[in-house]
């Protein structure tokens, strides 16, 4: 039951602006996860579905001390979009709308998403930025044409114009949804703005498509997000522009099957000293997603993100009889029986108390977009939001949601999944004028004496004659 200090709404903050009209979102890439998530969308505007997953859809936030209990739904604490005003579009290198799509990919039954076909069928993406270097297993055949790469952004740089006209929306988010690119290796042409810039107009091999879209949004302060692994918003001449055009930046590599698992489970190991010796994983994946990361290029962009997080949440460095000499090993295999029914195997093998060995073994059978769906909705509404706080640069307040988070290059990133919870809600409640949480509990007790402060208690109710009130 609803509280009477929970608000039913939330009047915004100062530092907020109102999220007034129209919000477009913007999608390189228009396969499983758009699909299944415009689908969603749509099902969930009729009352058709559940947000399930969706932290600003279904998750509350504790506000003040704990006997106070403040706790609204986020969507009511924070001056977010309403799901009714997004409006959908993107790019593809494939001329499927969305229900075309939808169906191909099969994540979700026909069944399932014909209440909304008809606007699912209307979304017809845009012909696409393609680099043949950069993705090499895939045989695109709805493609623009352009002599250098930045004629390519000033086309993009025109489709956003067109779309923000054509659909009266009076702000804009853009999330790479696309695929796994090759990784390039950082070079002088990622160094600043003008050194980017003169790359774009040279034709640079360095230049990816995904760093072409993030280019175009970001140049426009167009809040920007990086759902894959590729280097594409996260080197310093993007994040100069961002902080030049004041867009939000966040990325990279959406946080869904495998990797969800090792930061909640490294996070526990480390926190009972428990020591780690191998983690061996394996995944098996159908979809476009599997086809692309069968080509070695690729596949080696998705292994750095996916090795990368056991490291920063163990830190060795602290702990070297712990964690100093674990075996990491990391393997996809494209099985096209499985579609996105991606699985998960995990072998971990620890050891305890006098270095006997133990093992855990996980064996996830999860959905890759259906995962990734809610994943996609918070950010578009959480980029939003810091658009309309003024934050600019990187949101590394974003960092749950990513397998490699983003941040300032002098930093570790954060990847234990708890410590990223918290420091999530505690942006919101920072920007809402909230005091922020840290879960010790000190001010609830008296520091002289070590005894408990004592806490309001509700007036109890008059006890009716002849009967007996029941402590609960």
């Amino acid at each position: 039951m609803m509280s009477k200090h929970h608000p039913k709404s939330q009047k915004p903050s100062a530092r907020v602006a109102p999220a007034k009209g129209r919000l477009g979102v913007l999608l390189p890439g228009m396969g499983a996860v758009t699909s299944t998530f415009i689908a969603g969308v749509e099902l969930c505007k009729k009352r058709l579905g559940q947000p399930i997953g969706s932290l600003t859809q279904m998750q509350t936030i504790r506000l003040g001390k704990r006997y106070e209990n403040r706790a609204p739904l986020i969507k009511a604490f924070v001056p977010l979009a309403r799901l009714e005003d997004l409006v959908f579009g993107g790019w593809d290198l494939f001329p499927d709308s969305v229900y075309e799509a939808a169906v191909k990919c099969g994540v979700l039954a026909p069944d399932q998403f014909r209440p909304v076909s008809k606007e699912l069928s209307a979304i017809r993406p845009m012909k696409a930025v393609f680099d043949p270097a950069y993705l090499r297993n895939l045989k695109p055949t709805h493609l623009k044409k352009y002599p250098n790469k930045w004629e390519a952004a000033q086309q993009v740089i025109a489709d956003i114009a067109e779309f923000k006209r054509k659909n009266r929306v009076e702000r804009l988010v853009m999330l790479w949804c696309g695929s796994t690119e090759i990784l390039p290796k950082p070079s002088p042409v990622h160094a600043t703005v003008k050194a980017f810039e003169g790359g774009l107009k040279a034709d640079s091999p360095e230049i990816t498509p995904s760093m072409v879209y993030a280019y175009a949004a970001i140049s426009q302060g167009i809040p920007y997000a990086n759902g894959a692994p590729n280097l594409s918003a996260d080197f310093p001449a993007m994040v100069e522009l961002s902080e030049r055009t004041g867009s939000p930046i966040a990325g990279k590599d959406f946080k869904t099957g495998q990797t969800l698992m090792k930061t909640t489970i490294a996070p526990m190991l480390k926190a009972r000293m428990l020591a780690l010796r191998g983690w061996y994983s394996t995944n098996i994946l159908g979809n476009r997603d599997g086809e692309v990361l069968d080509d070695p290029g690729s596949f080696k962009t998705k292994e750095i993100s996916k090795t990368s997080v056991l490291d920063t949440i163990l830190e060795p460095e602290l702990y070297p009889a712990l964690y100093g000499r674990y075996h990491h090993k990391v393997r996809i295999d494209y099985y096209p029986p499985r579609g996105d029914a991606k699985e998960g195997w995990d072998n971990i093998d620890i050891a305890g108390w006098l270095d006997m060995p133990m093992q855990i073994k996980i064996n996830f059978l999860c959905r890759d977009s259906i995962l990734a769906a809610p994943i996609v909705l918070d950010l578009v509404l959480f980029l939003d939001l810091a658009g309309r706080a003024g934050l600019r640069g990187i949101q590394e307040w974003l960092s749950f949601y990513f397998k490699s988070p983003q941040c300032r290059p002098d930093l570790k990133p954060e990847n234990d999944i708890f410590i990223q919870h918290l420091k999530l809600k505690n942006t919101l409640r920072l920007l809402m004028g909230e005091e922020v949480i840290d879960h010790s509990g000190l001010d609830y007790y008296d520091p002289v004496r070590g005894t408990p402060k004592p806490v309001p208690s509700p007036r109890p109710a008059p006890m009716r004659s002849g009967k007996t009130r029941l402590a609960r």
